[in-house]
């Protein structure tokens, strides 16, 4: 049997072309990492609007005033510089004091955003929001500067059609808001999730040509193929608590499904520590000795967690370096954790720079970083995904402290990645897409560390599809992790099971998603063409083949595994 693998070698074109498309192909690449960059620079000039501004009227700002008005009290120019013509807000007095445009949404539809901001001295978060029968609906935020435009991405859904209005907000009202190439863009359902398949395709699949031969080489027609995929090739897990330990059937039902996980409290410093100096670490032993012997990775949470209300009252006490100790779960597991969470919602809270100062977060990576330098270490936040209001999370603001921590160099160059919790309510998918994309322009792994869902039941399992899905269509994301771990005291937010490990409706769309992408030891089959030949599109993960001689009833099988590694070696002959 001759095996061999087929490259997806497909060319992306330009995101920010001008060309209308009426296929989701084109108007839905992903960006390149080349195009990614783009998001996270500040140009002299901005790029012409996206999909030719969708329907925004007068998106460059080509035609003066036209489509473009005054919001609450703001004075509202419009200027050239350089052959550039854009729109400015200036004499604001509220933070809502802008330029605005009215425009018609339809529900059902799923909306992309984009537009190019400067502020007229410093740096000011800007906001998008679109103004619905007197409901406000943020689509996105950017740190915007002076002397140079920036790009904000975002996105929304509406739950009704009807009239909205389109302006700009900022809290600082000394800065003038300056707006140009600015893009609305529908998309249906259908066309999302083409772009979903596309990017699947191109991502988390390779093609295979596999030739059954006889012991002189010459084909064998009508061969039976059967391929079983052993392992998921896409990190995915669920969150777990001790009670697995104790429990057979949570553990058949856990086994079965996942590759990854994460303790929701047995490695946090309030339980291996309760008491000052009696450290306890037989719970987190157990539970990594039982996910090493079942081939699961174990992320690392957490080393410590910024949020003050989760602190013990003698941590609480202490002061300056005394608090360094909590690093010390890093040296116990070194070399043994997929990756760490390091200062956890350190966008959010601030316990730990309160008691060390403004670098405490800086310093705790760092130390980490030495103690365990093969080990990405990850910043893990809230609200960056699911909140485009919530503007101390936002992805300028993950960026910004990205920035910060990329310039650590103790033990050579730190290894980060993008911890993305994903608690979300109603989920705003395009938003959702727009932020992955924005920090992507880092090249760093993004993951979202605590997928779940908190929603009415008859909704819930749906929006937590949406999400996963989202995920996992992303080329960026590496792995998702569900906070939705089995307790006898109940789960967090959403169960996938009941008490006895039946699925609950959540618990179905995970198994639907596994047999989807190639869990659950999914299965291909098939025969191969007159010359011997048979071809398939995999998914990435481990593989079992066999091949059946339809004459003979002589086979033969082999192992391999697929990845996005194009270097592996792809042609492996076994005689049938």
């Amino acid at each position: 049997m001759l095996l061999e693998t087929l490259n997806h070698h497909q060319v992306i074109p330009n995101y920010f072309h001008n060309e209308a498309s009426s296929t989701a192909a084109s108007l839905l690449q992903p960006f390149s990492i080349k195009l990614f960059s783009i998001l996270s620079l500040c140009l002299e000039n901005p790029y012409k609007p996206q999909y030719n501004g969708g329907i925004i009227v007068n998106p460059d700002l080509q035609n003066g005033s036209q489509g473009w008005a005054q919001f609450a009290n703001a004075k509202v120019d419009f200027r050239e510089f350089g052959g550039n013509k854009f729109v400015v807000a200036r004499g604001r007095n509220q933070s809502y004091d802008s330029v605005s445009q009215k425009i018609s949404l339809e529900k059902g539809l799923l909306y992309t955003f984009s537009a190019w901001l400067q502020v007229s001295k410093g740096k000011a978060p800007v906001i998008a929001v679109f103004k619905k029968n007197g409901e406000y609906k943020h689509a996105g935020s950017v740190i915007a500067e002076s002397k140079c435009w920036s790009m904000l991405k975002g996105g929304l859904t509406i739950d009704e059609s009807g009239p909205a209005e389109l302006y700009f907000e900022s809290e600082d009202t000394t800065v003038e808001i300056w707006v140009d190439s600015i893009s609305l863009q529908p998309f249906t359902q259908e066309e999302w999730n083409a772009h979903h398949e596309q990017t699947i395709h191109r991502t988390r699949k390779r093609g295979m040509r596999i030739r059954a031969v006889n012991s002189l080489g010459e084909p064998i027609p009508n061969a039976t193929i059967s391929i079983v995929q052993n392992r998921l090739g896409f990190s995915f897990g669920c969150e777990v608590e001790k009670y697995i330990l104790v429990n057979q059937a949570y553990q058949n039902w856990f086994t079965k499904r996942f590759t990854v996980t994460t303790f929701a409290n047995e490695m946090k410093w309030y339980s291996t520590e309760a008491v000052r100096g009696k450290e306890d670490y037989t719970t987190a032993d157990a539970m990594l000795r039982f996910f090493k012997q079942h081939g699961i990775a174990v992320r690392g949470h957490n080393i410590v967690w910024n949020d003050p209300k989760y602190q013990l009252s003698w941590v609480s006490s202490l002061s300056g370096n005394d608090l360094y100790n909590a690093v010390s779960v890093v040296s116990r597991y070194k070399g043994q954790l997929l990756s760490w969470d390091v200062v956890n919602e350190n966008l959010h809270f601030s316990f730990f720079e309160s008691k060390m100062g403004p670098q405490a977060s800086y310093n705790i990576f760092a130390l980490a970083h030495s103690i365990d330098p093969r080990t990405t270490m990850f910043m893990n936040e809230f609200d960056t995904l699911e909140q485009p209001g919530d503007s101390a999370s936002s992805p300028a603001r993950y960026l910004g402290k990205l920035r910060e921590l990329q310039s650590i160099r103790v033990a050579g160059n730190i290894q980060l990645g993008i911890g993305l919790e994903s608690h979300f309510n109603i989920p705003n998918i395009p938003y959702m897409r727009s932020a992955l994309d924005t920090l992507a322009a880092t090249g760093l792994p993004i993951w979202l560390t605590e997928v779940d869902v908190q929603a009415p039941p008859n909704v819930q399992a749906k929006y937590f599809e949406q999400v996963l899905r989202e995920g996992h269509a992303h080329p960026q994301v590496k792995g998702m992790v569900t906070w939705s771990g089995y307790s006898p005291s109940g789960c967090y937010k959403m169960c996938l099971t009941d008490g006895n490990f039946r699925n609950l409706p959540t618990g179905d769309v995970v198994d639907k998603l596994l047999r989807e992408w190639g869990g659950l030891r999914g299965q291909t089959t098939g025969l191969t063409d007159a010359d011997g030949f048979f071809e398939a599109s995999l998914l990435h993960g481990d593989y079992d083949i066999s091949i059946a001689h339809p004459l003979t009833n002589s086979t033969a099988s082999h192992r391999f595994k697929l990845t996005s590694d194009d270097s592996q070696p792809s042609r492996f002959v076994v005689h049938v």
